[in-house]
């Protein structure tokens, strides 16, 4: 057990003096705030699903339990937590007597990934946000232009994905920010057979560019069906490269 483990583990099992009642009122809120806090397992799954998100665990490589335990300082039990949670998401995959590998996508999955897309992505863009989460989209766009000035590929790539999660932040939502880690996860994973072409992120930073300034314009309709014409091309492109 870690220390983090343990404290966590502490905060929730300490002893409280006092009457029967009040000890039965901590203990219900004890409950309650274990419910609502991340445990350690979440917290290690959602390291694993951005470190998807940024390109870092590639599709079919073989995850183990000691290594990630090391590397983040969690016990093997906890991982093994992270790994149920994520191949619930189907961004893992458990195979029997072999262990557990980051998935590869197939071609069906492209459709559901874009679905929920346009469903969240043209949502929170059409309802505009707040001054300093329009920014956030901005800068997730100046990044892309600075890796691209430096030939940074895979900073094209990770600006590319923050540019879209910013865009669901628009919304001011916790839930759909939750959801949208797991999309960009699943994102990346199908990005990577298209990224045999160098340039591939490249394609974006127009529409990025398009996107961001009739968002800060106010046009949210029309930043709408810019990004919901964007996403119906990276659609059919992710199709054709999956062979859908």
């Amino acid at each position: 057990m870690t220390s983090s483990e343990s404290g966590i583990r502490g905060r929730s099992g300490t002893a409280h003096s006092g009457s029967e009642p009040a000890a039965g009122l901590m203990s219900g809120a004890a409950a309650r705030l274990r419910i609502a806090a991340p445990s350690v397992a979440d917290r290690v799954a959602a390291e694993l699903r951005l470190q998807l998100a940024q390109g870092m665990l590639l599709p079919g490589a073989r995850l183990t339990e000691s290594t990630i335990a090391e590397q983040l300082g969690v016990s093997r039990n906890t991982v093994r937590e992270a790994f149920a949670e994520l191949a619930g998401e189907r961004l893992v995959i458990r195979q029997p007597n072999r262990g557990v590998f980051v998935a590869t996508l197939e071609a069906g999955d492209v459709h559901d990934v874009y679905t929920v897309r346009r469903a969240i992505e043209v949502s929170a863009i059409r309802g505009g946000g707040s001054p300093e989460r329009v920014a956030a989209v901005r800068a997730a766009v100046e990044e892309g232009k600075a890796a691209a000035a430096a030939n940074d590929e895979e900073g094209l790539g990770n600006a590319n994905q923050h540019f879209h999660g910013a865009i669901v932040a628009l919304a001011g939502s916790r839930r759909l920010n939750t959801i949208m880690s797991q999309v960009l996860a699943e994102m990346r994973l199908f990005f990577h057979k298209a990224t045999v072409d160098a340039h591939f992120y490249r394609g974006y930073l127009a529409d990025n560019e398009k996107i961001c300034l009739a968002l800060e314009a106010g046009e949210l309709d029309r930043a709408g069906d810019l990004l919901l014409a964007y996403l119906d091309r990276s659609e059919k492109k992710q199709g054709a490269v999956h062979g859908k």
